[in-house]
């Protein structure tokens, strides 16, 4: 395969849907995360201040953000990459419809981030968790902050297939991503959570470099 038809072929967006609809609906602009966030994040913090202090608005932000920094790394983990079949008759198909169609055509520029229909019921699933554990008025700025840190995983993700990151920190970034499309998949779960990698023992070594392998 010359450089030129993998590149093609890694840049494709496929047909995973039959109904149009659907298919139609996987596709998404890089943008719509913040268009259509944005607005609700805004609304809630705003919302949330006529309800308690400015500070347990910032509290509720960072309790948030760090919430959906553990959303991505264990999802990705073990939902995206499960070890073992996942339960409720949920098969391959599954599988690849959420994520395994990405690493098969990673740099597809319109399914790098999630589609309404897929993070919309995360968010409503983190809005049910939120007020069992916080209570109506103090759910609302924890869920601002879960919001936040999915906005900025989406945008990050994009941008580690698409950028052309200038600082170190940003090559980093985006070389740890690409190790994970072509060196191992069973490491760097954290997009633009890396830290958590470390953390839990799945963070790439020193010399690793992105091969020319697909996972």
């Amino acid at each position: 395969m010359t450089q030129e038809t993998r590149t093609d072929a890694l840049d494709a967006s496929p047909r995973i849907f039959e109904n149009d609809i659907l298919d139609r609906f996987s596709r998404v602009h890089h943008l719509t995360p913040v268009i259509v966030y944005g607005p609700i994040i805004l609304g809630l913090i705003f919302y949330a201040l006529s309800l308690v202090s400015v500070g347990l608005v910032l509290l509720g932000l960072v309790i948030g953000y760090v919430g959906w920094t553990l959303t991505e790394y264990f999802g990705h983990r073990y939902l995206f990459h499960p070890v073992y079949p996942l339960p409720f008759g949920l098969g391959p198909r599954f599988q690849f419809l959420i994520h395994g169609v990405h690493h098969i055509y990673p740099n597809d520029p319109l399914r790098l981030v999630m589609p309404p229909l897929l993070s919309g019921p995360i968010m409503l699933i983190a809005l049910t968790i939120t007020r069992l554990l916080f209570g109506a008025s103090f759910a609302w700025p924890v869920l601002a902050g879960f919001m936040i840190g999915y906005v900025a995983y989406d945008c990050v993700h994009y941008w580690t297939h698409h950028g052309q990151p200038t600082s170190d920190f940003g090559k980093w970034v985006k070389r740890l991503h690409m190790l994970h499309h072509f060196r191992d998949a069973g490491k760097g779960f954290g997009v633009h959570a890396i830290w958590w990698d470390y953390v839990f023992g799945t963070a790439y070594q020193k010399d690793d470099k992105p091969g020319t392998r697909a996972v």
